[in-house]
């Protein structure tokens, strides 16, 4: 039986320094912003480690073009979103599943002693769109802050397969049963933090309908919850 968000249901946990670790410039801002722009509005430090510079992506300029870019537009999407530490890494994007989990493991690691973290945020296991990139970014936190409670950004099975059926994606999503809270959230940062991610926004018809099919609530399930013994 897994243990309740929050006594009243329904609210972000307490917490004073939230680490938000993901794979791809513009994962904090499409998948993770009214979280993180939640816990901000609740008083918290949020901080962001990125994997990846997203110079692999399709939707604008290639190569190291693109990566500078996406940098300059992670920045502006964390100013959007009240972020303060922004760290972005520079392990090659699309193949992160192939980097040492050791060495992943120790950049969480040492992140969250920077940033005295209390809490981690991070994408469901399974990536929510099935990226591998974004399964080995949840897999580095979990190991290198093993003593930390980790709370994961998931999506209801009932959105994950119509986003399936319209676009022939690969959505994992989860049963009631399976999510630990759903949340309350104004997408305004959001939104804001999303359009200054210019070069991967534009026409982006998945986000726009995950986004219309989640309307104002964000669901998430504890990875490991507050008080768990260190695995």
């Amino acid at each position: 039986m897994r243990p309740p968000l929050a006594e009243s249901g329904g609210e972000l946990p307490r917490a004073t320094s939230v680490l938000a670790v993901c794979a791809h410039p513009d994962d904090e801002s499409f998948g993770l912003g009214a979280l993180l722009d939640s816990f901000v509005e609740r008083g918290a430090k949020v901080s962001v480690l990125c994997f990846t510079r997203g110079e692999a992506s399709t939707l604008g300029p290639v190569g190291a073009e693109l990566g500078e870019l996406r940098r300059a537009e992670l920045a502006a999407a964390a100013r959007e979103l009240g972020i303060g530490r922004v760290e972005l890494l520079d392990h090659p994007d699309g193949s992160l599943s192939c980097e040492p989990l050791e060495r992943l493991a120790g950049e969480v690691a040492a992140a969250a002693r920077e940033v005295d973290a209390d809490l981690l945020v991070v994408f469901d296991e399974g990536g929510i769109s099935g990226h591998p990139d974004h399964c080995r970014a949840t897999e580095a936190a979990l190991s290198g802050a093993p003593g930390l409670a980790t709370l994961a950004w998931t999506i209801p099975r009932s959105v994950a397969g119509a986003l399936n059926s319209q676009f022939g994606t690969a959505f994992v999503g989860r049963d009631e049963q399976e999510i630990d809270a759903v949340l309350r959230v104004d997408r305004t940062r959001q939104c804001r933090a999303i359009a200054r991610h210019v070069s991967q926004c534009d026409n982006n018809a998945v986000l726009e309908s995950r986004l219309g099919l989640l309307g104002d609530t964000e669901h998430v399930r504890w990875l490991r919850p507050p008080g768990s013994e260190p695995s």
